[in-house]
């Protein structure tokens, strides 16, 4: 997994179904219903976001590196 902008990875969380719900300071959190509960995701809105930084955010979306990648 390589770094992304911030952009990618915002317009990548709303294919998967997040909506953007909130913003505290340069972080933003998205949120998407499903049948377990709500999955909430803080993205940091900076230019290149890390690689590890990425993982953590699919891990707390719900969603494998192999279905962002698709989106």
């Amino acid at each position: 997994m390589k770094p992304l902008p911030f952009r990618e990875i915002k317009r990548k969380l709303e294919a998967a179904g997040f909506v953007e719900v909130g913003q505290t300071g340069s972080h933003i959190k998205f949120a998407r219903s499903t049948a377990s509960g709500i999955r909430t995701a803080t993205v940091p809105q900076h230019r290149e976001v890390a690689a590890g930084t990425l993982r953590s955010i699919l891990r707390q979306a719900g969603v494998s590196a192999e279905d962002f990648a698709r989106l």
